[in-house]
């Protein structure tokens, strides 16, 4: 199977049809599995170590993926559904950041942004404490904060809407 993934604007093709996979023409020596039961998943790229906490996204083929602090949106999309979306349009939303959203419960910390404030892509959105970690939710794309829905020390659940943004 065949896959585009796109991390941070920047989009790969993913072939996992052979042996080994191959991304962008390159075969890269890779192996990941799921800890049973839990978002947690191992990944060895070329010989090095990673663990990620992968979840679902809020549409089909979007998941948020943790890398230490660095929280990442990615969209994997088949090559039936690339196809499709080319021949109809689809798929063609709007520019800008997806909203930020609580990943886990917690106690809001710090709001790094105010509304009409311009963000860059990985800029620091806001500061959530979880399990006796702070947690920097980060913009994955350029755009303006239209939108400030939480304030320092208020607690939030998971998936609920932090920040939300206008393309620019």
């Amino acid at each position: 199977m065949r896959y585009h993934v796109t991390v941070a604007g920047r989009t790969v093709e993913v072939d996992l049809t052979g042996d080994a996979p191959i991304v962008d023409g390159r075969v890269v020596n890779a192996e990941m599995s799921r800890l049973t039961g839990s978002p947690v998943c191992h990944l060895i790229l070329d010989g090095r170590s990673h663990a990620l906490v992968v979840r679902p996204g809020d549409g089909r083929g979007e998941w948020e993926v943790h890398v230490g602090n660095r929280r990442l949106a990615v969209e994997v999309v088949d090559e039936r559904t690339r196809v499709i979306r080319e021949m109809t349009g689809g798929g063609q939303a709007a520019k800008g950041p997806k909203p930020v959203r609580a990943p886990m419960p917690g106690l809001v910390v710090r709001v790094e942004v105010e509304e009409g404030d311009t963000v860059g892509p990985g800029q620091g959105i806001v500061i959530v404490e979880a399990m006796k970690m702070e947690n920097e939710l980060k913009s994955d794309t350029g755009g303006r904060v239209s939108r400030v829905h939480v304030s320092a020390g208020q607690t939030v659940e998971r998936g609920t809407l932090l920040v939300e943004f206008a393309g620019e």
